[in-house]
């Protein structure tokens, strides 16, 4: 008996056409932004190790609260309470440290940011609250939480061990902030990409009925990726701590719309079911580049916000364009 064993050829579909155009934007909208700045702020020092460097490092907090946030946002939420978090867990660990131990300090700026994220996902996953308008509200509430807890005062943190673990120090010569940013983009890609959690996610985001039906246990997976958030902006909250050697009410004040940029900017859809870590490391390292090089050429606060505002536009134009094709 003989039999055909001819195949038919599988096309090849060339690298440039699997790309998606958020991702042509990105690297090439940074590679652009890079070569701007270099070249206009060559006499302001924007090229020294020490500029650039310190890019990285004032970015640190606003990359893991962007790594929370992918998984948000892909999963179909949204959450607007990550910077009130912040303030509350660098606060909580900065007072609990004063009279107690910093592994207690530690436990509490993470458990603070854990316990709002619960308290986030649960109003939205067992109450069937939206969630904009649940974080929209707990971001005032604790918000006006951080004021309160020390009567609008900086706490300083005094502990060397927690400055130099989460702020100031170095292993092998590489800094911890760096080192933070670099555990955290790791675990959150392999978490996002290698497990079945992700790809729950991403299914959820996708199609939340459809991810129910195929035995997705929707609500825990809400309540999770609230909790995950909650988590990342507590960290963010003792990276902040450790780099200022303080905490303050104002802690994460002005993070909401950068850690929002830098997560749409990097790829992850507004409407859910596709993201990408290392694509909002690199659109948080982009706007971090960006602040500091519209610092180096004076610009003002508000034509700072300006130039975020007009990006965000962009990138939620390329986003929503991409998904409804």
């Amino acid at each position: 008996m003989s039999t055909n064993t001819s195949l038919k050829p599988v096309a090849r579909v060339p690298l440039l056409s699997r790309l998606e155009p958020q991702q042509f934007v990105l690297y090439l909208g940074f590679a652009a932004i890079f070569l701007f700045f270099a070249v206009t702020l060559a006499d302001d020092g924007f090229l020294t190790t020490r500029n650039l460097s310190n890019i990285v490092l004032q970015t640190a907090p606003a990359t893991v609260m962007a790594i929370g946030l992918v998984f948000v946002l892909s999963a179909g939420e949204i959450d607007l309470s990550f910077g009130s978090i912040v303030a509350v867990s660098a606060l909580a660990a900065a007072v609990v440290m004063q009279e107690h131990s910093l592994f207690l300090g530690v436990l509490a700026g993470l458990g603070a940011g854990l316990a709002i994220g619960w308290l986030n996902g649960m109003l939205v996953a067992y109450l069937g609250l939206p969630s904009f308008l649940v974080t929209l509200a707990t971001m005032g509430l604790f918000a006006g939480l951080a004021r309160s807890m020390t009567n609008l005062r900086s706490i300083p943190v005094v502990d060397d061990a927690f400055t130099g673990f989460f702020g100031s120090g170095s292993l092998f010569g590489i800094p911890s902030l760096i080192l933070w940013t670099l555990g955290a983009v790791i675990v959150g890609h392999i978490i996002y990409r290698q497990t079945r959690f992700g790809a729950h996610v991403v299914a959820t985001g996708d199609n939340a009925r459809a991810a129910q039906v195929s035995g997705i246990k929707v609500p825990r997976l809400r309540l999770t990726v609230l909790m995950l958030s909650g988590l990342c902006a507590g960290l963010a909250g003792l990276l902040y701590a450790g780099r200022l050697q303080a905490a303050k009410y104002t802690l994460g004040e002005s993070d909401l719309m950068t850690v929002i940029a830098a997560v749409i900017v990097g790829g992850t859809a507004l409407n859910g079911g596709k993201g990408t870590v290392v694509g909002a490391l690199v659109g948080s390292l982009l706007m971090g580049m960006l602040n500091n090089g519209l610092i180096l050429m004076g610009l003002s606060v508000s034509d700072q916000m300006i130039v975020r505002g007009l990006i965000i536009l962009v990138a939620v134009a390329i986003s929503l364009r991409d998904t409804t094709r």
